[in-house]
């Protein structure tokens, strides 16, 4: 067992989950699809669990073997198997919890971002002021080495949008999270307004969804949509009180594009969000 990953990271367990749904949707056992590639099924099961990698032509011949033709899927599986980017993240291993590194990460290779906020202003969004405020509030207390580091992680992943090679992000945030003041009322001002100079970029949209809204049942809770270089590796990504949860079935993703086009249909336009937002800054 020596050489196994020992904490395979979100991105790595993701190319091993579509491995296996490859070898599903083909119809082969474990047995049958390391007979056909010249392994042990072994093998095939540490790559389908991320214990291990996988070689392109390696990774190629099973997906011929699988009589897979999404040219576009294999190739950006190729990708993340062949990618060798040690990240900024990577700083932060062993510092914080993994989750924090898969979620920086996520963020780097993905197409776009989209979040829909109800209690807080999106981390993306945080000013440093606003995001040490927030992590302030966790139980239980976070000594200050471990709040400093993740005020410093989240400033670091704006890095996504605030970088030389943006994605195109979109934010949809409750009236409820512009006007809870996270901290008091100089750093809640201060957030509005790095929102409203963030909303004038080209690539970030931001919409606000007010209480003033009849027939509004809402998503169930936050949530968060990255893009894949192609739909079927698309992520959504959720808060639950376990930890993090990554979700990449296609089923439940078609639910989470369908709640986010349903709040963003009801919610208010970048214009009238812009004009919300800069009446609520006079009024703190």
């Amino acid at each position: 067992m020596a050489g196994l990953r020992r904490e395979p990271t979100a991105r790595q367990m993701r190319l091993g989950i579509e491995v296996r749904r490859l070898r599903d949707a083909a119809g082969f056992t474990g047995r049958e699809a390391a007979a056909l590639l010249g392994v042990s099924s072994a093998q095939i099961t540490q790559i389908e669990s991320a214990l291990t990698g996988v070689s392109e032509k390696r990774l190629r011949r099973l997906a011929s073997n699988y009589a897979c033709a999404e040219a576009e899927l294999i190739d950006a599986l190729v990708t993340m198997a062949t990618d060798r980017t040690r990240g900024w993240w990577e700083e932060y291993r062993g510092l914080l919890p993994s989750p924090f590194l898969d979620i920086a990460e996520l963020e780097h290779h993905a197409t776009y971002r989209y979040d829909v906020e109800f209690l807080f202003i999106p981390g993306l969004l945080q000013t440093e002021d606003y995001a040490h405020a927030a992590f302030s509030s966790r139980v239980p207390e976070l000594s200050r080495e471990d709040l400093e580091l993740r005020v410093q992680h989240r400033m670091q992943r704006r890095t996504v949008i605030e970088g030389p090679s943006p994605i195109p992000y979109k934010a949809l945030i409750h009236e409820a999270a512009l006007r809870i003041r996270v901290g008091d009322r100089a750093t809640s001002r201060a957030q509005l307004g790095r929102v409203l100079e963030l909303s004038e970029a080209e690539h970030v949209t931001v919409h606000v969804i007010p209480f003033d809204l009849d027939g509004f049942g809402g998503t169930w809770s936050t949530m968060m949509l990255a893009g894949g270089t192609v739909p079927k590796l698309d992520t959504a990504v959720r808060d639950a009180p376990h930890g993090t949860v990554f979700i990449d079935s296609e089923a439940q993703l078609s639910v989470f594009r369908t709640v986010f086009r349903r709040v963003e249909a009801v919610a208010l336009d970048p214009v009238r969000s812009r004009d919300f937002i800069h009446n609520l800054a006079k009024e703190m």
